[in-house]
């Protein structure tokens, strides 16, 4: 006879099942009395095994532990217990819609670059009415990487090199140069960084072209420094600009930075923290109103 014990906190119970041709008979109790026996009749002994079988699997499932000495089967090895998986990050929501552009359209966004540089140190308005233009014409490309383009890429890259020009030439603003960025792959976001640290003695380094590069090189996650790198860079204060649609896109932004953050044993209050501003009134603004 087969039998079957349950030991957990008060519990202390056996289980005996047994087969007698087409009769199913149980014995039960508490450990160490003799425990009541129960019967019960089938038409045929198929029938009184396919009971059998199926009050022996319940049994199992209950917690009870087969001591049968030779039994007919050993109970079945309890599952191992699986690690709890960490819940998966968030992916960041396409930046760009792919397209495939012309050789006409990549020459009119490198005439749009190239006639931006050219007005880079005149009145406000005529340089953000060029960024404008600039903007669409990068943004028919698809998303594109400019240094794949013999036209497209020097423009690019001069353009880009004004945003840490020496002091009394022309500048790019940093959130000027950043919304044209996000118009490309983010490899051009990669070698703009690297073309800014290469800046020479004199140029506005200390200030947020060098925050966006030490972004991207704590970050190690190029298209996650980019975003971050536009939210540090906008003026709200500007004309077009809107703290409450700064603020929206931050919160959209946050988990996926705390996600990335946490992944590498980092938290985003520390990671703020270590945002070195250089005396830029604006970026230390944005530092403190995400940290807020």
């Amino acid at each position: 006879m087969r039998r079957f014990e349950f030991v957990e906190g008060t519990s202390s119970k056996f289980w005996n099942p047994e087969l007698q041709g087409s009769t199913f008979i149980v014995t039960y109790g508490r450990i160490g009395t003799a425990g009541q026996r129960k019967e019960k009749g089938f038409p045929d002994e198929e029938s009184a095994r396919r009971e059998y079988d199926k009050k022996v699997a319940e049994k199992l499932r209950e917690g009870y532990r087969e001591v049968t000495e030779g039994g007919e089967a050993a109970p079945e090895p309890a599952a191992p217990r699986k690690e709890k998986e960490p819940p998966p990050k968030p992916e960041l929501p396409p930046r760009l819609r792919p397209a495939k552009p012309t050789a006409e359209q990549v020459a009119a966004a490198a005439q749009a670059l190239s006639a931006l540089e050219a007005r880079l140190g005149k009145r406000s308005w005529q340089v953000n009415h060029l960024v404008r233009r600039a903007r669409r014409a990068l943004r028919a490309l698809g998303g594109i990487d400019p240094a794949t383009h013999a036209t497209l890429g020097p423009a690019f890259e001069s353009l880009m090199g004004r945003v840490v020009a020496p002091a009394g030439k022309g500048r790019l603003p940093l959130r000027l140069a950043m919304a044209l960025l996000a118009e490309l792959d983010v490899a051009a976001f990669v070698r703009t960084t690297q073309q800014w640290k290469r800046a020479p003695a004199g140029a506005p380094a200390a200030g947020g072209p060098a925050a966006v590069v030490r972004e991207a090189e704590a970050l190690s996650n190029p298209e996650l420094a980019l975003r971050v790198g536009l939210l540090l860079s906008e003026r709200t204060d500007l004309r077009g600009g809107s703290e409450v649609g700064w603020q929206r896109r931050w919160n959209a932004l946050k988990p996926h930075l705390e996600a990335h953050l946490q992944g590498s044993g980092g938290a985003l209050q520390t990671h703020l923290r270590a945002i070195e501003t250089g005396g830029d009134a604006h970026l230390a603004q944005r530092v403190a109103r995400m940290g807020a």
